[in-house]
């Protein structure tokens, strides 16, 4: 169970990058933030966030036209 979920759904980049950076700083370090996205761009966004910033992209999956990215915040 993620300690936090973003629903990014129906906006396009960077909108769900930048909002969640935004929501990270609310996740204690070591928690989870669950990312609900539809632009397709996120998959290839979200693993190049996780790397500069640090944080690990734990899972990202795909169900219908929804994507779901978790991610570990390492503070």
């Amino acid at each position: 169970m993620p300690d936090k979920t973003l629903d990014a759904k129906g906006l396009n980049c960077p909108l769900p990058i930048l909002r969640t950076k935004k929501m990270l700083n609310e996740v204690p370090a070591g928690g989870t933030l669950e990312v609900l996205a539809t632009d397709p761009g996120s998959v290839a966004d979200m693993a190049s966030f996780c790397r500069t910033t640090g944080n690990e992209l734990v899972e990202s999956t795909k169900d219908g036209d929804v994507f779901r990215f978790l991610i570990k915040h390492t503070g």
